[in-house]
């Protein structure tokens, strides 16, 4: 009687489980979200999706300039990829560690990994090209 107890105890811990959603970490389909040397690896390992992040500072112009066009692209590619932003100023190492010498900087991850990237304030179909050949892989 004690094991069908212990039995049924497990069933509903598994079934608990199962119903929880997973931890998809920070990431907001359609936003962009901020990411800092703390939460940057965390963020990448949860990542279900390609990632494209901006490497910007607050005082390039070229970054302002792009904004608007990153912040549509999180929104169209809604589903399909993760959009974030890390500070160079603010998170030098993280810079370095990507080979960011030049803003505005964009690298693609997948699967955590650095696949593509983008230097320079450029038009939006050299985003979506980068971006449709890697989720196509996918």
């Amino acid at each position: 009687m004690s094991e069908d107890k212990e039995l049924e105890k497990i069933k509903e811990q598994m079934l608990r489980r199962m119903m929880e959603p997973p931890d998809t970490g920070p990431w907001t389909d359609g936003t962009v979200v901020e990411l800092d040397g703390r939460s940057f690896d965390n963020a990448l390992g949860k990542a279900q999706r390609p990632v494209m992040i901006d490497f910007w500072a607050e005082w390039c112009g070229p970054c302002k300039m792009i904004k608007p066009v990153f912040d549509a692209l999180a929104r169209d590619f809604s589903g399909r990829a993760y959009f974030a932003k890390v500070n160079v100023d603010e998170n030098q190492v993280l810079a370095r560690r990507y080979g960011v010498v030049s803003i505005p900087n964009f690298v693609l991850f997948v699967k955590g990994r650095p696949v593509d990237r983008i230097v320079g304030a450029v038009g939006r179909p050299r985003f979506e090209a980068v971006l449709n050949t890697h989720i196509a892989k996918i």
